[in-house]
């Protein structure tokens, strides 16, 4: 028979317990307030993308000298407000997460997403849209929502309000994802994506908080706009010999987001003479202005259908409403390669959609396919993602959130693995990790150089 104990020593350690239940309570609401602001700064971009696209098709609309000045001199601008104000914002933004997340712990861990240089990607992404570049908001969401959660984590480790026991990587992560996830409104992509691509190669300790934090902004975001589809209105079957026409999607896309990627990664100067290279590299506006030229020109050719993500193509094609030009998906791909090279803040995501969407189009005008081109139109979606990406997981997982797919996931699931492999064997590197390894020894010989000349100042 074992003693009770005595009283005082039963209400102390409830009182006990009632103080770590609401230490936890207090770290959680820290959380959803961190995931809340993730989640309004990806919906604040959305409306600002959104707002740019509509003017910029008003104004191609009516005025069709419009892209002829807005392009070739509007790049250059944002160029050197970019390489001035915020160096680090160039591209996508999910190379400079993964960068991030890469780096040993210490006075650099976080420059790549320092927040006030990384909240200027949004009006720098809102200019570029508004130009008409082939540019994207949802990589540029995912850096934005990683700097505003490692901020807040650090204003609340200062104050020894919460996080105590999260490392810089864990915040990282949770924001980075959770941006991805209020972008596309899809909360269950964002987990998938902070899984295959963030913890790729990193070590990231999957608690709960990490993956709650995921799932309030994509939930927060759901909230606010309601549970709708990114791309709404698309219904679709299984076609006969679905099995061929899924690895059909996978060979073609696997090539052509094979060659993208790879096209992204090499930049500019590796497709131009030898002699002209360092020219190219040297002047980084001359160039700016050189691909607004050229997006003019592809944009002019298809009557605006390559500027912006591409959204309203991508969606028509989904519900079978899209009659697209002959070879349109070339001038969009040509269109989003231009723009990354131009060197201003961008994503690659929407835009790779779209160009998946013109090609499933294409594919399935070649076939005469009268019902269920929208089915192909979906797999070859799917598959240019993963191609780009090399990430089939999240590519099928966002696609069928964001189209309400969920009776082809299958399908989806192996377009996209097939296509990703075919993609090797063009690009062996995921572009986005490539990219970011660059970044990694950008940020390591600035700091490098810095050290160096405090040295040498010591030294006089």
């Amino acid at each position: 028979m074992t003693d009770k104990k005595p009283l005082g020593s039963r209400i102390a350690h409830k009182i006990r317990q009632t103080r770590r239940l609401s230490r936890k309570t207090v770290a959680f609401l820290f959380l959803l307030a961190g995931s809340v602001l993730v989640a309004l700064t990806a919906l604040l971009f959305a409306h600002m993308a959104e707002f740019a696209l509509e003017l910029n098709a008003k104004w191609v609309q009516r005025h069709p000298w419009y892209v002829w000045v807005a392009l070739p001199f509007g790049l250059p601008l944002i160029v050197w407000l970019t390489r001035k104000y915020a160096p680090y914002t160039v591209g996508s933004g999910i190379p400079q997460v993964l960068a991030s997340l890469s780096m040993p712990y210490g006075s650099v861990k976080t420059r790549l997403i320092v927040l006030g240089q990384t909240c200027l990607k949004i009006p720098l992404t809102f200019l570029g849209m508004l130009f008409g570049a082939s540019i994207g908001r949802e990589g540029p969401s995912v850096q934005v929502g990683a700097a505003v959660m490692a901020a807040w984590g650090a204003w609340c480790k200062k104050h020894n309000f919460a996080f105590k026991g999260m490392q810089e990587n864990d915040l990282m992560a949770a924001g980075a994802a959770g941006g991805l996830a209020a972008a596309f409104n899809a909360p269950l992509a964002g987990v998938v994506f902070a899984i295959e691509e963030l913890g790729r190669g990193v070590m990231l300790r999957w608690d709960r908080q990490i993956l709650i934090g995921v799932l309030a902004a994509g939930f927060i975001n759901v909230a606010i706009q309601g549970n709708n589809p990114y791309f709404s209105g698309f219904h679709g079957d299984e076609l006969q010999h679905m099995l061929l026409w899924a690895l059909a999607a996978g060979l073609v896309c696997g090539v052509a987001g094979g060659l993208f990627a790879r096209a992204l990664y090499k930049g500019a100067a590796a497709y131009t003479p030898q002699k002209w290279r360092g020219w190219v590299r040297r002047h980084p506006l001359l160039l700016a202005g050189m691909m607004g030229v050229l997006l003019a020109a592809v944009g002019t050719l298809y009557q605006g259908q390559t500027f912006g993500t591409g959204y309203g193509e991508a969606s028509a094609a989904l519900r079978r409403m899209y009659d697209a030009p002959p070879a349109v998906a070339v001038g969009k791909w040509l269109a989003t390669v231009f723009s990354y090279w131009a060197g201003i803040p961008g994503g690659i995501f929407t835009p790779s959609l779209t160009i998946g969407a013109m090609l499933g189009q294409h594919i399935a005008d070649i076939a005469q396919l009268q019902s269920g081109a929208n089915v192909v139109v979906l797999l070859c979606m799917v598959a240019f993602l993963a191609a780009a990406t090399q990430s089939p997981l999240t590519a099928a997982v966002v696609v069928m959130e964001m189209t309400g797919g969920q009776n082809l996931l299958f399908w989806m699931l192996l377009s996209a693995l097939f296509a990703s492999q075919v993609s090797r064997q063009f690009s062996p590197r995921p572009f986005y990790h490539a990219a970011g390894m660059r970044f990694r020894q950008r940020v390591q010989e600035e700091y490098a150089a810095e050290r160096r000349q405090e040295e040498e100042n010591k030294a006089v």
